[in-house]
């Protein structure tokens, strides 16, 4: 069914639309977003999760979503596509949201790990993913000791993506790629891969 930019599988917006039901109840206990009518949590959160979904390479590693607050875009990608999820949220009022999103949804490769991201062990990821969490070097830094060879890195970034890069390059050396986000014209989705190091030439 055609939602806002996106051609989102029936049976995805049926189980998203019941995850937003989901959070509309926990929202009146914790600050999960601040916007709280369905419309507004469809477009903004859902669509902007979801259409990271093509872009996650094929197979079927595993996906770690970092800083997943109210599961975007980590919970919303492991709805999508079916394959071993790590959650990764230090707030433990989030993480019991997030299990019972994954339990509600019947999501059973998701996994939900309440532990900030330096002190969490994990298999080596196929894809990892964070939205509005933190500046690029630090992700990188992360994504580095995470992904598997090969992996990427899913990153949306909003209107400081260039200067995101350009600071990034300094410490760091990787393939980018640059999508253009299809729900903030002002938005880019980032998918990085080869991350390492940048260290002096020879």
């Amino acid at each position: 069914m055609k939602q806002g930019q996106l051609d989102v599988p029936r049976e995805t917006e049926e189980r998203a639309r019941s995850f937003i039901a989901l959070l509309q109840r926990w929202n009146t206990r914790i600050n999960l977003t601040a916007e709280r009518e369905v419309e507004a949590i469809w477009h903004r959160h859902v669509l902007d999760s979801l259409q990271l979904a093509p872009l996650v390479p094929e197979g079927d590693g595993p996906l770690v979503d970092l800083g997943s607050g109210a599961g975007f875009p980590g919970l919303l990608l492991a709805l999508a596509t079916g394959r071993d999820t790590h959650l990764v949220e230090s707030d433990r009022r989030k993480s019991a949201f997030l299990i019972e999103a994954a339990r509600s949804l019947g999501l059973a490769r998701v996994r939900v790990h309440p532990a900030r991201i330096d002190a969490v062990t994990l298999p080596p990821a196929a894809v990892v993913t964070a939205r509005a969490l933190a500046p690029l070097p630090d992700l990188l830094a992360h994504a580095h000791r995470l992904l598997a060879p090969g992996g990427v890195a899913l990153f949306p970034k909003g209107r400081t993506a260039e200067q995101e890069l350009t600071d990034a390059a300094r410490a760091w050396n990787m393939r980018t790629e640059r999508f253009p986000s299809r729900t903030d014209p002002q938005a880019i989705i980032l998918r990085l891969s080869e991350i390492r190091p940048a260290g002096p030439t020879t």
